[in-house]
């Protein structure tokens, strides 16, 4: 009896699907796909065969398969819990602007990579694909990409691109409330998503999206300490539903919208109190 559970997703926005395994003993024959599969296991060990050879799948270990790629694995200790991404040919050319050398397609150096910080950028991109946060799950797809390609790469270090990372931040600021994606932060600074990432994070110390939700946030907690309504606080600051709003202001403050601007609404008539 199977008793494995599987989550799959498909981001249209990417054009990516994303799956969770968890107790997979499922073997699979040779076999290869028409797109990319990133994967990282988190539990159980594994055995890979591909490009002639025999690898062994740990918790942490990623796979990288290009597309076409022959293999086949079995499951050798445990059941297998992991995570991966299929990321279609189309997509991956557009991610590749700027990451590699010539902007052609990636051709990863081996199919397992063993690289602790590199799992964590995966993961961290995997949780929003899965949670369809498509803006966040691109910044963090590209991050990884970025991490594992640039060691590769023959094209000279970028300049620091200060001033566009700049110009990014003050569209940012000045256009809050609208729908924002990389594509046109990219337009108006003349540099590739790539590019514009690295500096952006360099400069600012989080990610475009990052920062922009936390421009947000600020402004709609102003909102609430008005006495603004939470849900005409989120349409007011750019967020797409109260939903969305909640999740993203209790991760940066802690405390959901409503809460939040009872606490402010109680301590202001405290402090209006006479001595």
């Amino acid at each position: 009896m199977d008793t494995s559970e599987k989550t799959a997703v498909f981001d249209r926005v990417l054009q990516t699907e994303g799956y969770c395994f968890r107790g997979l003993a499922q073997p699979f024959p040779t076999h290869f796909h028409g797109h990319y599969v990133l994967g990282l296991v988190e539990g159980g060990i594994r055995e890979l065969a591909c490009r002639g050879q025999t690898w062994t799948l740990r918790p942490g270990s990623l796979m990288l398969l290009s597309p076409g790629e022959s293999h086949a694995c079995t499951q050798q200790e445990g059941t297998l819990d992991y995570r991966s991404a299929n990321v279609s040919i189309e997509a991956m050319l557009t991610l590749a602007a700027g990451l590699t050398a010539d902007g052609k397609l990636p051709v990863f150096s081996s199919p397992v990579v063993e690289d602790f910080p590199l799992a964590q950028q995966f993961h961290a991109f995997h949780r929003r694909l899965m949670a369809g946060d498509s803006a966040a799950a691109e910044e963090a797809l590209l991050l990884f990409l970025s991490g594992l390609l640039e060691p590769a790469a023959s094209a000279p270090a970028p300049e620091p691109c200060r001033a566009e990372a700049a110009a990014a931040r003050i569209f940012i600021q000045e256009h809050f409330a609208q729908r924002i994606s990389l594509d046109q932060l990219c337009r108006h600074t003349g540099l590739s998503k790539s590019t514009l990432l690295r500096a952006f994070t360099r400069e600012v110390g989080i990610t475009p999206y990052r920062y922009l939700e936390t421009v947000r946030v600020n402004e709609a907690k102003v909102l609430l300490e008005r006495g603004v309504p939470p849900l005409e606080a989120a349409l007011k600051t750019g967020f797409s539903d109260q939903s969305h709003f909640t999740n993203c202001f209790t991760r940066h403050i802690g405390l959901p919208p409503g809460m939040y601007q009872n606490i402010r609404n109680e301590r202001g008539e405290t402090d209006g109190l006479p001595d």
